[in-house]
């Protein structure tokens, strides 16, 4: 557990979102059509409606040849820069946070700053789905150093490149069909210092004895050059297992330090893996379904963009004051949580 950020030891310089970016992918694949494709080629037919029954997913968004998860990125940050009124040379910190990159070196974030032109000090932060919030509170720390004014943090991620399109068995299928819940995305977010509001609360939660029940294991020291470790491998009801036994607790404590509760968000906005994840989480902590912004159906499990996506849909609705409430999910395990207050 880390030492969370209360409202109680807010300090002088308080920092904010200030802008906000999404991308998605032209191509939609739908479930019907995935799982049609997946049972054409592996040779044996997958039990009907398999993939949209376990998931809830009817469609999600996919990466073409050529689009890569800095593609995405850039896209999200320019429409963030482009909100904000700001030029590539205004932001002196750039952290690319996602899940997925372009390639194991060099940092995705000089792909995404070559392509902006900016000069920034830049570089890649990755911890699964969770990603884009520890961007967002990396950055926050940064400028509240002293190490820089203005950040842009950007995430691109393409998980569907991890889905295994040929099956040898149902047992398989059974270990690959977390990868089945993938969509491709790109968010940004422009952070720096803000009069009023801002980031209020941060806390996060760790489980990492967790790490092995789902990844993409192959490319790294570990296993290089393994074919077989490049697609998605977990088992999807001991991830929700263990979710289900330590997330209230997270919660919990950001309920005691800032004494709200779910009436005084203007939005709850949820990592969404699965639909019935969703009516879980529902069910258990009693969030009000119409705070949430429900992307899962429609998008898929966008990994760490899933926060950010959500977040440029709502925020043309919100106000001066408004509060959101950020739940973040992500393999390894860990859970974190983020309050910010529209300045």
């Amino acid at each position: 557990m880390t030492l969370p950020l209360s409202p109680r030891a807010t300090p002088e310089v308080r920092v904010g979102i200030t802008a906000v970016g999404a991308a998605l992918p032209k191509q939609r694949l739908t479930t019907a059509d995935l799982h049609r494709r997946i049972s054409q080629a592996s040779g044996f037919a997958l039990p009907r409606n398999l993939i949209q029954t376990t998931t809830g997913i009817e469609a999600r968004r996919v990466a073409g040849d050529g689009e890569y998860a800095s593609t995405l990125g850039v896209l999200a940050a320019r429409q963030a820069l482009a909100q904000a009124g700001l030029e590539p040379s205004d932001i002196d910190l750039l952290l690319f946070a996602s899940a997925s990159r372009d390639m194991v070196e060099p940092a995705t974030a000089h792909i995404v700053q070559a392509e902006l032109g900016s000069r920034a000090h830049a570089l890649d932060l990755t911890n699964a789905c969770n990603s884009f919030l520890n961007g967002i509170d990396t950055a926050r720390s940064f400028i509240l150093a002293g190490r820089a004014r203005r950040a842009l943090v950007v995430t691109g991620e393409t998980p569907t490149r991890s889905m295994r399109w040929k099956l040898s068995s149902l047992a398989q299928a059974r270990s690959s069909l977390a990868g089945y819940t993938f969509g491709d995305a790109g968010a940004a977010v422009v952070v720096e210092p803000v009069d009023r509001g801002g980031i209020v609360d941060i806390d996060m939660e760790t489980y990492s004895e967790h790490w092995s029940i789902g990844g993409i294991f192959g490319g790294g020291s570990r296993y290089p050059r393994d074919e077989e470790r490049t697609y998605f491998h977990g088992d999807g009801r001991l991830l929700r297992r263990v979710f289900e036994t330590v997330g209230p607790s997270i919660l919990d404590r950001v309920r005691r330090r800032t004494g709200w509760d779910w009436a005084d968000y203007a939005r709850v906005l949820v990592h969404q893996v699965t639909m019935p994840y969703l009516e879980r989480f529902i069910e258990i902590t009693g969030v009000p379904k119409d705070k949430l912004e429900i992307t899962i159906t429609e998008f898929g499990n966008m990994a760490s963009a899933t926060l950010g996506v959500q977040l440029a849909r709502v925020c043309p609705e919100l106000r001066p004051g408004d509060r959101v409430l950020f739940v973040g999910l992500g393999g390894g395990i860990s859970l974190m949580t983020m309050v910010w207050e529209k300045s």
